[in-house]
């Protein structure tokens, strides 16, 4: 399945789904399964050819999301192919063949584009080291039998592109994912026998041969942590006799204290019913998201509910009459982890009294 193909089939699944994917926030763990497709290793005029045989690969990784995108992980990984043929200074060598093997850990670095979707695209590189692997490979060539059954291990790389599908809705912390990867590692220094002392220069003793892989994959990744999205609380009975409303509340943008035209209309609608229900106190308290520091959303929490002070002595109300409340992110209306943007927790609360 080519990457552009796994981006469309997510994104149909994800159709459906109305939660918000939440960003990876502290430990996760990770796996992966799929195919692995190896360019054909080269050196010194020996071609190990894997184009008729597509191998497999596995992966698996601990890792740690900071909330804002960014995630470092550790991982594990293992890929294998066969070499259907040897080619020989450009001569296909009938029977022969062998395993090609890359194994190793790696230190990752990713980041996911949480855009409000179901389904989070994100991109990363990595950093390690991979053990290169060619077991079992015999060939012959002039009357000689050479074998190249060797391990060593060389610096490894890879780039890493794929998109996570939440499945929060049914297990929170929950994703399914499905990615692809380049890996390739330096060139391994890999020891070459032969059964007879003939042809002691057609072949080398010693071959370092190239290692670029194609890993398409399909997995899961699981957060810890990740509370159950809170159930709303039913809708109160209606009030017997019609009353007027004594609470209003005034949503903000992300990390913003200006009013909305919404809002406005809110903040007049309190202002006027002030009036008819003649009250002598009104409550202007802000608050916040976790997604900045505490002192931050302090006074951001404070600069809302000055915002909404203003507006409704703008719209008539005594100044005297209101008491200004900042409680920054300690009173959230839905409960986040740390770093969590929550729309209805950005808000002032007006409470006539």
């Amino acid at each position: 399945m080519s990457l552009k193909k796994a981006l469309l089939a997510a994104t149909v699944l994800a159709l459906p789904v109305a939660a918000q994917a939440q960003p990876v926030t502290g430990l996760y763990v990770g796996a992966g399964v799929g195919a692995n497709f190896r360019h054909e290793a080269e050196t010194d005029g020996i071609k190990f050819d894997t184009s008729d045989n597509v191998g497999w690969a596995t992966v698996a990784s601990v890792g740690w999301g900071f909330g804002n995108g960014l995630r470092v992980e550790l991982e594990g990984n293992y890929r294998f192919n066969e070499a259907d043929s040897v080619r020989v200074r450009g001569a296909r060598l009938g029977g022969a063949g062998g395993y090609l093997r890359t194994y190793g850990a790696m230190v990752n670095a990713l980041y996911d584009f949480n855009l409000g979707w179901p389904v989070v695209p994100y991109v990363g590189i990595g950093a390690g080291v991979g053990w290169n692997d060619i077991e079992n490979t015999r060939f012959s060539v002039g009357g000689t039998t050479y074998q190249v059954d060797d391990t060593d291990p060389q610096f490894a790389y890879q780039a890493i592109a794929g998109v996570a599908y939440s499945l929060g809705a049914m297990v929170p912390g929950l994703a399914l994912t499905a990615e692809y990867r380049f890996y390739g590692t330096l060139e391994p220094s890999l020891s070459v026998s032969r059964n007879t002392a003939a042809n002691p220069a057609l072949l080398p003793s010693t071959i370092k041969p190239d290692n670029y892989n194609h890993s398409v994959l399909v997995g899961v990744r699981y957060n810890f942590g990740v509370a159950p999205a809170p159930v709303a609380a039913p809708a109160p009975a209606p009030a017997p006799a019609p009353a007027p409303a004594r609470t209003y509340l005034v949503f903000f943008d992300w990390d913003r204290a200006d009013l909305t035209d919404r809002a406005r209309q809110i903040v007049a609608e309190a202002a006027q019913n002030s009036r008819r229900v003649q009250s002598t106190r009104i409550e202007v308290a802000g608050h916040a998201d976790r997604s900045g520091s505490p002192q931050y959303n302090q006074r951001l929490s404070l600069r809302r509910a000055e915002t909404v002070a203003a507006e409704l002595v703008r719209n008539g109300v005594n100044r005297n009459e209101i008491v200004v409340q900042a409680f920054g992110e300690t009173r959230p209306l839905v409960p986040t982890a740390d770093g969590v943007r929550e729309p209805q927790n950005r808000r002032v609360e007006i409470v006539l009294r």
